[in-house]
């Protein structure tokens, strides 16, 4: 992985960390449920932006590899394997 992507995952795992620390803190006081449900969805979809980097990097260099080095079967197969997990 780039240095550059490594660097914007990690920031965003971060911040993803103080989301779940926050969300933490308004369980504990008791905070008005739809207010954490909102909080619970913005993680989901950080986590989700995370994933779509990760998987963007991994079509980019790991598959287009495979493709190159004429592995074309197991390009295939992860690229599957990719649609797959993003359609959970």
């Amino acid at each position: 992985m780039e240095n550059k992507n490594k660097k914007r995952l990690v920031r965003r795992l971060k911040l993803i960390e103080g989301q779940i620390r926050g969300l933490q803190k308004l369980v504990e006081n008791d905070t008005y449920c739809i207010d954490v449900i909102t909080q619970t969805s913005a993680v989901k979809q950080g986590l989700s932006n995370i994933e779509d980097l990760l998987l963007e990097n991994h079509l980019d260099r790991c598959v287009h590899h495979q493709m190159k080095t004429g592995q074309m079967i197991k390009a295939k197969s992860e690229i599957i394997k990719v649609y797959k997990l993003k359609r959970k």
